[in-house]
């Protein structure tokens, strides 16, 4: 009995490539190790040749496979983590290796669907039958082939079309700390992207958001051109981690294929967590916070598969949301996903308790490649509107206290005359899209340039 994203067929195809591997042909030849002991999420098993990677199954007591992944060697032993919970396993168990690296289903039969770290769908739609594979860790891109990012991307919002505009195949964070509506805001552009597809990762959050994301935020119409993954809390670390893997391979697959891909990532610190736990768990050396080293290679490495293919294939824009610890943007976490990342959107709680959405903080925010993919007119225009906006906003406390008096200053007197425009300007209703062609147009009736 195979546990749920198991393929029979690819696992007898598996074990035929571990037998000429070990260069035996026979179906007698003794082709499984046994599980010796389980210390916390690790589990130790003798008597199979594997490398890091890999996949192999475990037998539990009522014979169900289950799957793994090989994290480390110990001497003659090999550590292994369960990809799902490993309920049932007994000492002596079967372990058997799958001879390959791990590999997902991907395909246009996604679209529409939702489905766990696993591949496995959970929106009882039925079984999702893919013909195509793609490695669960991704091919690396010569970076001279690789596309320029020279086109903008349209979401769909006013305030980012206009002063942080995204480019297609650019890399953004988006910084946030609870309840600042950071998945409404990321749910707007999935529903108002011009992207040909949207592959939407919900890593490590509450198991009750995945629903309320593609019913209430996503709605019917964003779905029907997205991919929804779904690797919840409850899941182990390593389901967690591999559903991050999972999104990132199915944008390759639709990138590969010629198409746009919007990528939304939620959350990048919920990956980096569960990162932490496995890396703890094989016995790493915790440096920063707790963090071991290798979780910020992760987490770099996990960013660099978005992107723009070769030159004539397709794109994959990513935004990866980033859960700021008391609303402290220079956590670990933080600090590795800005320095990789080509931008930083910030969420404020200030603007959010004001009821003010999208919570943007024009001043912190800043996009590395909008030079590059709007005319310098735009650039030009938005370096003054933040300008106008970081003055109204350091002197908020003076004016609220009747201490601003106009004709001292000729910039703040300006600021003050285009408050409204400037807060109906970054305001925008969920229901709503914004095409950036009128975002722009917007901006520029404001700043007049």
């Amino acid at each position: 009995m195979l546990a749920p994203g198991i393929d029979a067929a690819r696992l007898a195809a598996s074990l035929e490539r571990y037998r000429a591997r070990l260069g035996a042909g026979g179906e007698s030849v003794q082709v499984h190790g046994s599980l010796v002991r389980t210390v916390g999420l690790v589990m130790e098993a003798r008597g199979i040749h594997v490398a890091i990677g890999e996949r192999c199954y475990v037998e539990n007591e009522t014979g169900r496979l289950l799957s793994a992944e090989v994290v480390g060697f110990d001497g003659g032993r090999v550590l292994l983590m369960a990809e799902g919970h490993a309920n049932g396993l007994a000492p002596g168990a079967r372990v058997i290796p799958a001879g390959r690296t791990m590999e997902v289903a991907a395909g246009p039969e996604l679209l529409g669907r939702i489905i766990d770290g696993s591949g496995s769908p959970i929106d009882g739609k039925g079984h999702i039958r893919c013909r195509d594979w793609m490695p669960l860790f991704g091919q690396s891109i010569n970076p001279m082939r690789r596309a320029l990012v020279d086109e903008p991307l349209d979401v769909g919002v006013r305030a980012i079309n206009a002063l942080f505009a995204v480019g297609r195949g650019s890399r953004l964070g988006l910084f946030a700390g609870s309840g600042v509506g950071k998945s409404v805001l990321l749910g707007m552009m999935a529903r108002y992207t011009s992207a040909d597809v949207v592959v939407v990762g919900l890593i490590g959050e509450r198991s009750r958001e995945v629903k309320e994301f593609v019913e209430r935020i996503l709605g019917p119409d964003g779905l029907k051109k997205a991919v929804v993954v779904a690797a919840p809390a409850n899941e182990s670390p390593l389901g967690r981690v591999h559903g991050a893997y999972r999104a990132a391979a199915i944008a390759e697959y639709f990138r590969d294929s010629g198409h746009q891909v919007l990528l939304l990532m939620d959350s990048l610190t919920r990956f980096a967590m569960a990162q932490r736990e496995i890396g703890l768990a094989a016995g790493e050396i915790p440096a920063t916070r707790g963090y071991p080293a290798s979780v910020f290679g992760s987490i770099s490495s996990l960013c660099e598969r978005a992107g723009n293919g070769a030159v004539g294939s397709g794109s994959i824009t990513a935004f990866y949301t980033v859960l700021v610890e008391g609303d402290d943007p220079n956590d670990p976490v933080g600090d590795s996903a800005r320095s990789i990342l080509d931008g930083h959107l910030v969420l404020s709680r200030k603007l959010a308790d004001r009821g003010h959405f999208p919570a943007l903080d024009v001043g912190a925010s800043v996009s590395r490649v909008m030079p590059a993919v709007v005319p310098a007119e735009q650039v030009a225009r938005a370096h003054r509107f933040k300008h106008l906006y970081n003055r109204l906003e350091e002197s908020r406390d003076m004016i609220a206290i009747g201490g601003y008096r106009p004709g001292n200053d000729n910039e703040l007197d300006l600021a003050v005359s285009l408050q409204p425009a400037i807060g109906n300007f970054l305001c925008q209703d969920m229901t709503n899209a914004v095409r950036f062609s009128e975002s722009a147009a917007a901006l520029a009736a404001i700043v007049g340039m």
